[in-house]
């Protein structure tokens, strides 16, 4: 499994991640003959080595030529140039779904229809190339997830055709909405459109959490060097070896929270109210709190969209008055369930398999149960009969 991870301490734009990813492996010569697989003239990349606070890396940039009249284009004209290519398909979606993205961001805030936006900035040469060279390089490292740490906006103004805008710029806050970030480590516009646009087209998950190994480390150097703050982004490439195909990752959210004030007659409530709201687990831990008394965490775990039913829960049948939640990943196996015949009637097995062979067989505990009362038996008897006949 091939995993790239998006260090944007300082910011992310479009010329940063091509120095980024370039540093990173994908050769130069490679994202240059695809580039000109677009056919439009006028423009070059230029890279080389650079330096920004002792952090040595690679600079690319795409130089436009002097005196080009570049006209304005709207997005069914990039839509022709990317699309009259002889770019790879997936090349070509991953790019359109980047521009479309800044394309909504630009036609809300400046009130028009999506079709209307000039687009005097992500539809000029040196944007095009950003963009698609972006698409380009992803697809060269055939990447098999994307991570990104939360984005770094910056602060301060930026300078824009519009005159003078907060940090970030309106089509930065609309690109990154419902997306970490954070602001204000440096006083300049540290993630452009394009940037922002990137990362959200293509980011499976963002975390700060890295639990993988750093098989190679690539750092794509900015223009600016005016602060100490190394104007850098940082990209992490993970080769991670396929232990199984029988092993399923996926994001989950823990929710805690400590209660000493609470009648403990109510948990078996509240954990039943959990469960049937659908909490992949939930559990409790006694504690010992601030003053030495007794205190029970309750603790939670759920997808990322159950997340805000399970607070309204906490909130309106426990005590708590604040909890504390943090990302997880799970990792489960595949597992079966199949039924099998015994002398005392069907009791569904759940089995887990891991690297091609059952490892667990689990009988149902409700329908032993069942069977045990039937038949006037132990729970274990009929376990063993189970197992006996699987």
């Amino acid at each position: 499994m091939r995993i790239l991870y998006y260090d944007c301490f300082a910011g992310i734009s479009g010329d940063m991640n091509l120095g980024a990813m370039i540093d990173l492996g994908v050769p130069e010569s490679y994202l240059v003959s695809e580039l000109e697989k677009l056919n439009i003239k006028g423009f070059s990349l230029k890279v080389e080595p650079d330096l920004r606070r002792g952090i040595s890396g690679t600079k690319a940039q795409v130089i436009v030529k002097k005196n080009l009249f570049e006209k304005h284009r709207h997005l069914r004209h990039v839509e022709e140039i990317v699309n009259g290519s002889t770019l790879s398909d997936n090349v070509k979606a991953l790019s359109m779904k980047i521009f479309t993205l800044i394309a909504v961001a630009e036609a809300k805030v400046h009130q028009i229809e999506i079709q209307k936006v000039h687009f005097h900035e992500v539809g000029a040469l040196d944007s095009i190339a950003d963009i698609v060279g972006a698409a380009i390089c992803l697809d060269y490292l055939k990447v098999d997830k994307v991570l990104s740490a939360p984005i770094q906006l910056g602060g301060g103004t930026v300078k824009c055709d519009h005159g003078i805008m907060p940090v970030p710029a309106p089509a930065t806050a609309l690109i990154v909405k419902d997306v970490p970030v954070k602001t204000g480590l440096v006083q300049h516009e540290a993630t452009t459109p394009t940037g922002a646009a990137i990362l959200v087209a293509t980011v499976d998950e963002y975390t700060e959490q890295i639990n993988f190994p750093i098989s190679k480390t690539g750092y794509g150097i900015g223009q600016r060097d005016v602060s100490e703050v190394p104007n850098v982004l940082r990209v992490y490439l993970s080769e991670v070896e396929n232990t199984s195909a029988d092993m399923k990752e996926e994001t989950a959210i823990v929710l805690e929270c400590n209660i000493d004030d609470m009648n403990p007659e109510h948990y078996s409530y509240v954990l039943d109210k959990l469960f049937d709201a659908g909490a992949s687990d939930a559990w409790l831990v006694p504690i010992i709190m601030k003053k030495s008394r007794p205190a029970i965490t309750l603790s939670v775990l759920c997808t990322p969209e159950k997340a805000g039913l399970m607070k309204v829960i906490i909130f309106t049948n426990t005590t708590s008055i604040g909890l504390r939640e943090y990302t997880v990943t799970k990792n489960m196996l595949t597992r079966i369930e199949k039924n099998v015949a015994t002398q005392y009637g069907n009791v569904r097995v759940k089995q887990s398999i891991f690297q091609g062979k059952i490892v667990n067989s689990k009988p149902e505990f409700d329908d032993c149960k069942a069977l045990a009362i039937k038949n006037n038996l132990a729970i274990d008897e009929i376990e063993r009969e189970v197992m006996k006949n699987l």
